[in-house]
């Protein structure tokens, strides 16, 4: 399976042909939806969620079909009847060829007065999890973490003790557009074996558009 990182969370895999895309918000490139068989969106906050990104893929290519939760799917089931489906925690379904679970409820505190929508997170042919946002646990071995690095939600402090968490043998960035070049090699450093630890995770960033081979 290949994965290629584009901005801010969004992912797109690849593997015999068909490709699945996750969460091509508003700080993603505008063409990082396009070509998807399949298309997964976490939650509805608009760095993670555009309906114009989605509505362009799915209009691109009249096989693909978006899952994602209710708060999203309300939005586009009308305009591509039969092709968007809403899931929940404990779901588990096959999207363009990809077995997909569904892990976690809600998004991450991002202050007490500010209500919690929301959010899923999906483990990808049972080696790749992105949780959205939230650091959720999915409970099963984790290959490859997608890491939610920096968000207005979080430190680095809850990073680490999430890596430490979920143990995966692979971390590598997402949720990045917010950290300057400033920082990234704090953090860099923080996560990697210079900091306090990460359960043995291997941690890296891939810069948008940049690939690896899971």
């Amino acid at each position: 399976m290949k994965l290629t990182k584009y901005g801010h969370a969004c992912v797109r895999l690849e593997k015999d042909g068909r490709a699945l895309v996750i969460d091509p918000g508003g700080f993603t490139e505008e063409d990082a939806a396009l070509g998807a068989d399949a298309l997964l969106v976490t939650h509805e906050h608009p760095d993670h969620f555009d309906a114009l990104r989605l509505r362009a893929a799915l209009e691109a290519n009249p096989a693909a079909e978006l899952w994602t939760l209710r708060s999203v799917a309300e939005r586009l089931s009308a305009a591509f009847p039969g092709r968007v489906h809403t899931v929940g925690e404990g779901d588990a379904f096959t999207a363009a060829g990809f077995d997909v679970e569904v892990h976690g409820q809600l998004h991450a505190v991002i202050h007490p007065d500010i209500e919690r929508i929301t959010n899923v997170g999906y483990f990808v042919d049972g080696t790749l999890f992105h949780p959205g946002d939230a650091l959720t646990v999915p409970g099963r071995p984790v290959d490859t973490l997608m890491v939610p690095v920096m968000a207005p939600w979080s430190r680095v402090g809850d990073v680490i003790d999430y890596l430490r968490e979920v143990s995966p043998r692979r971390a590598i960035d997402v949720h990045d557009a917010l950290l300057t070049d400033l920082a990234r090699p704090v953090y860099d450093r923080m996560l990697g074996p210079d900091g306090p630890g990460v359960g043995g995770a291997e941690h890296s960033r891939l810069a948008p558009g940049e690939s690896v081979e899971l």
